[in-house]
């Protein structure tokens, strides 16, 4: 899988979320694997600690089986951030993506919801189809790690019924999300009620315009997350994603949640 692949992926894997200044503590441990058409190729872990107004998280993925034989794929990210005045105040973001032929890091710094600074080795591609980016796409976003976390009043209720203004170094985009009914799971970790929500991609700037797979993205209907709570915290988080590809239906799902309330995971390890 090409990093360019890899990171749209993981752009939208990451864009299903937000955060809420109304938490207490916890450590996050999940696991999930990933499939497309039923066949499991990745695995991927989220791990974290939400504590009072700060939050850090850390991803991890890698392809397996012949496909990642082949390719070596492989991707990480980390963000950090503050939950102020009820909202989501990110300060740090990183994203790398690699295969046995390329990689690319992105490094952002965050101030007041905007960036303050923004590394991207090697630089991406000019275009002629490129939608420029302007100084206000980098206003009012937050990046797609944080965007992990999803805020939300009393039991959930208002999980899905939010657009999340995403910047992942590269594009702007939009992920509206809707609500579209609950349902119970049973995972290592946690057994209850899900939130599902529906999702639609909507692209602004820094993507490719004449790109087949920015209009099919762009008209995708069939994007679904499910958000489970983080106990101890007044946030969600999503244990499964469920997106069409024009290859076919890409699924990241959570084999585990494991959540240690009121401990976070610095905390945790000791």
């Amino acid at each position: 899988m090409k990093p360019a692949v890899a990171s749209s992926l993981a752009g939208l894997i990451l864009s299903i979320s937000f955060a809420t200044a109304a938490v207490e503590a916890a450590s996050l441990d999940a696991r999930y694997d990933v499939s497309l058409l039923g066949i499991t190729f990745g695995k991927a872990g989220l791990s974290g600690s939400i504590d009072g107004a700060n939050y850090k998280l850390d991803l991890v993925a890698k392809l397996t089986g012949v496909v990642g034989g082949v390719t070596g794929g492989r991707g990480s990210g980390a963000a950090t951030g503050a939950l102020v005045g009820g909202k989501l105040s990110p300060k740090t973001f990183a994203v790398s993506a690699a295969n046995s032929s390329e990689s690319r890091t992105v490094r952002m710094a965050l101030a007041d919801n905007s960036v303050a600074g923004i590394d991207i080795e090697p630089p991406i591609d000019e275009k002629p189809d490129r939608v420029p980016l302007t100084d206000g796409n980098k206003r009012n976003i937050v990046d797609p790690l944080s965007a992990f976390i999803m805020p939300v009043n009393g039991k959930g209720k208002d999980a899905c019924n939010r657009t999340l203004p995403i910047f992942d170094g590269a594009a702007r985009y939009d992920i509206k999300l809707s609500s579209a009914g609950t349902r119970h799971v049973k995972l290592d970790g946690y057994s209850g009620p899900v939130s599902i929500c529906q999702a639609r991609y909507v692209p602004i700037a820094g993507h490719r315009a004449l790109r087949p797979s920015t209009k099919f993205m762009a008209e995708n209907k069939d994007i679904t997350t499910w958000l489970a709570p983080v106990a101890g915290t007044d946030v969600m988080v999503p244990v499964r994603i469920s997106v069409k590809t024009m290859i076919g239906t890409a699924v990241i799902e959570a084999s585990s949640f494991k959540v240690d309330p009121g401990v976070t995971a610095s905390a945790a390890r000791n």
